[in-house]
């Protein structure tokens, strides 16, 4: 019996020991939510271990997203924590202000709220597709004259650009600027910048331009059929689909 213990102790010894140093999954463990280091995370790639662009991440500010079969184009300019305070404690809810454009001079805004940051942006999206407004560009793609919207303490001048100047704005004018499809103006903000107030007053600047028709109406150069009967050039379609077979 004692040379069987000592056989199995020999052999205990010779064993090798447990490592205690186990394989660890990669990655960083910080960026997956609850400690799980398979879970995903809003804003990961399908592939890589990286984060992507802003418009890439879901719930991201700063970025244009473009749904399936959708025409326009949105954006997320802000979202707000507001609290309410009640009997009971305070109530806790989001504010979401969303822009949304063609591209062709059509664009709209609309500010919800709700207790969710995802449904305040949808709220906010469905808001805005049913209240838009359009406006007349030039051929350089800039406003027909110099405008001044007010807001409450916010003002907004636009003033119309040559060719290659670009949209020199900021915040929320850019926003809505882009969306709507001008792509050369000068802007300038003064008194508050708060987004909502500085959206509201690009937007009424943007209403009071005049359109070319009706200021040769009230100058008495052309009557209102004349005006009528001009049509726009239609729109040239984004994307030209190829002839089936190649070129021959």
């Amino acid at each position: 019996m004692e040379e069987e213990k000592k056989v199995e102790v020999a052999e205990q010894a010779a064993a090798p020991a447990p490592s205690e140093n186990k394989e660890r999954p990669t990655g960083n463990p910080r960026r997956e939510p609850h400690g799980s280091y398979s879970a995903g995370r809003p804003g990961d790639r399908k592939f890589g271990d990286h984060k992507g662009r802003p418009g890439e991440r879901r719930g991201g500010r700063g970025g244009f997203r473009r749904g399936e079969g959708d025409e326009y184009q949105d954006r997320v300019v802000n979202i707000n924590r507001i609290s309410r305070t009640e009997k009971g404690g305070k109530h806790m809810r989001f504010d979401a202000l969303v822009v949304i454009g063609d591209g062709h001079g059509k664009y709209g805004f609309a500010l919800r709220k709700s207790g969710e940051v995802p449904d305040a942006v949808k709220k906010a999206l469905s808001a805005a597709k049913k209240n838009t407004y359009t406006i007349h560009l030039t051929k350089s793609g800039t406003i027909t004259h110099e405008v001044f919207g007010k807001f409450g303490d916010t003002r907004v001048l636009l003033k119309p650009a040559p060719a290659g100047t670009g949209i020199i704005a900021g915040g929320a004018v850019r926003a809505i600027l882009e969306l709507a499809g001008v792509k050369n103006v000068v802007s300038k903000v003064y008194g508050s910048r708060t987004p909502i107030n500085v959206i509201r007053a690009t937007d009424s600047g943007l209403r009071s331009l005049k359109d070319f028709g009706k200021v040769m109406v009230l100058r008495g150069l052309k009557t209102e059929e004349e005006v009528k009967a001009v049509r726009p050039a239609p729109r040239k379609p984004r994307f030209e689909k190829k002839p089936e077979g190649g070129n021959k």
